[in-house]
This record gives structure tokens, C-alpha cells and sequence, in this order.
């Protein structure tokens, strides 16, 4: 029997590892998962100069070599080499031209819910394959909670969403529910990320 003053020991894995076979399958399983883990590729590593770099790039991806050293206070032979390794990095996907979505006639933003009959591994890949194939679709998230996928589809007006409701977002393979809100007006839309 215990004394007040005695600390009872600890038994690893109580009750539901007990047995040798499950405490050895609990350790595989948490080896298996650290060896996961660890092999993820890391983010690449960025001090203040690469960080004013990207600033700069986000706000004026045609800024001049010359422009971009002064402005970060690099030589200009240092701050092309920074570009070129943030480039090969990949943390500098590409460079675009942002194109007015008003003027271009786009002007509506609609998001989509849809869920699929089937959340099977094939039935997935089929959905995401289809879905490259539709213009409109600018963004297309995996989601967890109530449907499956979130869509961030542009249109002209009402009537350019139905037609692309009735021909191309119903018809996407194994879609079963589709869920659709008009955006009233844009608040903020940013695309210069907020580097730390």
C-alpha cells in the first residue's frame, strides 16, 4: 500500500500499449512518422537583404537591377546574385503582368463549394485534372469541413455564371453538390506576401 509520501511509478503506454507488440508497433509508428518528418524539404533560408529584395520584386517585378541594389542598399554584381539563388530557390516562382480584372470585363468573383460523391484518391485526381481545363476557375482549394472544394471562379455578370454553372462546373467528374456565392465588392486583394 502507497504512503502518503510515496510517488507511484509511471507505466509507459498504460493500458492501451501494455502489451510488448503494441508498445513495439506504437514505437515503429513514431519512428516512421520522425523519419517523415524530417525528410520534408525545408524553407529556404532568407536574411534582411533577400527579405527587401522580395519586397521590392512583389511591388515591381520589372524594377531595373540598378533601381532594386539602391533601393536595398547592395552593390548591383551582390544583389543579382541574391535574385539569381532566390530564383533557382524557387522562392521566386515567376514574373507576370497583373491584369486589371474590371477592365478586362471580369469583374464578378464567385465562390464555389462543391462536393463530390465519393471521396476516393481517384475520383479526386479526375476532379483535379478536369478542373485545369476550365479558364475561369483563377484558384482551386482542397478544403476540409462540409464540401471538399473551394473554387474562386471570374465572370462577366450573372448570366456568364450560369452559362458556366449549367456547362462546365456541373459537368466536372463526381460532382455531387454545387454551392455558389457572388461576391458584392472586393475589400482588399493583395499579392505581395507578408515576409517575416
Amino acid at each position: 500500500m502507497l504512503s502518503p509520501h510515496d510517488t507511484p511509478k509511471k507505466q509507459p503506454f498504460a493500458c492501451k500499449y501494455g502489451d510488448r507488440r503494441a508498445r513495439m508497433w506504437h514505437f515503429l509508428s513514431l519512428v516512421t512518422t520522425l523519419s517523415q518528418v524530417s525528410a520534408m524539404p525545408t524553407e529556404p533560408t532568407i536574411d534582411r537583404y533577400d527579405r527587401a529584395i522580395l519586397n521590392a520584386l512583389q511591388k515591381d517585378g520589372r524594377i531595373s537591377n540598378v533601381q532594386l541594389a539602391a533601393a536595398v542598399n547592395l552593390s548591383e554584381s551582390a544583389c543579382l546574385r541574391r535574385v539569381r539563388a532566390l530564383e533557382e530557390s524557387g522562392l521566386i516562382d515567376r514574373y507576370v503582368a497583373l491584369i486589371n480584372q474590371a477592365a478586362a470585363g471580369l469583374s464578378g468573383n464567385v465562390f464555389v463549394h462543391i462536393g463530390l460523391h465519393r471521396e476516393e484518391q481517384r475520383e479526386l485526381a479526375a476532379f483535379e485534372e478536369a478542373v485545369q481545363n476550365i479558364p475561369e476557375v483563377m484558384e482551386c482549394f482542397l478544403m476540409t469541413g462540409e464540401f471538399d472544394y473551394l473554387l474562386r471562379v471570374v465572370v462577366s455578370d450573372m448570366a456568364d455564371f450560369e452559362r458556366l454553372h449549367k456547362e462546365s462546373l456541373t459537368r466536372l467528374p463526381g460532382v455531387a453538390r454545387v454551392n455558389s456565392s457572388f461576391a458584392i465588392r472586393t475589400v482588399r486583394k493583395k499579392t505581395e506576401l507578408p515576409l517575416r
